[in-house]
């Protein structure tokens, strides 16, 4: 099944929802799964690149900073980029209490409006949870690998449009799946979720292969009830991130991690 977008997307600022980001996503379990799987995955292929001095690291829409300010203290060159003055502030906040504030370069402005700017190019790019927010997300793509260096990679996740059926159908809200598909506004379900094999599509039209794949979330969102190791989050963490990377559960989760390279 297929949801039918509405027309009216518009690329998203979350000054307005920055508090309830906050505290629903990285307030809780949802948010550590998140990080879990996300940082995980960066450990296990920063050792690829070849650069030998600290890394060139974009991270566009970087949100609360966490992934930015742990590879600051990790040594590496960051540069942050956010739409959001809110998100913005919280990310530097976060920044001083690390005492890396001055090793991150800050951009409070649209993605579009670094083209603007002599970034050059980076080791590793992020873009985690913004195409889905879009309102021309596959022009993202481009843009990312052009920031991209030769032999860089790109960490792009998304909110996975085959996850937001599945859990509808569970818990029976058919009336969700017929029709238009638009978000609440005031909601933290973005407008346009997307489907992995379309962003495949986009990434290969964009001259990138996925190396790498995973799912954030493959069975937490799920469940209704709790029981047994459900009370034990780290229990929970340790599930998410064994079966986050298996056929076919990783395709299940509520986002997808994708890692990129330049088509060889």
């Amino acid at each position: 099944m297929v949801y039918r977008l509405s027309n009216n997307i518009r690329d998203r600022n979350f000054d307005d929802l920055s508090e309830k980001f906050s505290r629903k996503v990285y307030g809780g379990l949802k948010g550590d799964i998140r990080l879990a799987v996300i940082w995980r995955d960066l450990l296990a292929v920063l050792p690829l690149l070849e650069s030998q001095a600290p890394l060139r690291i974009l991270d566009i829409g970087g949100g609360l900073g966490q992934l930015t300010v742990a590879l600051a203290k990790l040594g590496h060159q960051v540069v942050y980029c956010d739409l959001s003055e809110q998100m913005l502030e919280a990310a530097q906040k976060l920044a001083v209490e690390a005492a890396v504030l001055d090793k991150i370069i800050w951009h409070q402005q649209p993605y579009q409006a670094l083209e603007g700017e002599d970034l050059g190019q980076f080791d590793l790019v992020m873009c985690h949870a913004v195409m889905e927010w879009l309102a021309e997300p596959e022009a993202l793509i481009e843009r990312l690998h052009c920031y991209m260096a030769p032999s860089g990679l790109l960490s792009l996740t998304f909110y996975n449009q085959n996850a937001l059926v599945y859990r509808n159908l569970i818990r029976g809200n058919f009336n969700v799946l017929q029709g238009e598909f638009a978000a609440d506004p005031g909601s933290l379900t973005p407008g346009a979720p997307l489907q992995p094999d379309i962003v495949q599509q986009w990434l290969e039209q964009a001259g990138l292969a996925t190396d790498y794949s995973s799912g954030i979330r493959v069975f937490h969102d799920y469940v209704t009830t709790q029981r047994g190791g459900h009370e034990n989050p780290q229990a929970v963490i340790d599930m998410e991130l064994r079966h986050s990377v298996q056929e076919p559960f990783k395709w299940l989760g509520r986002y997808i991690h994708f890692i990129c390279a330049a088509a060889r």
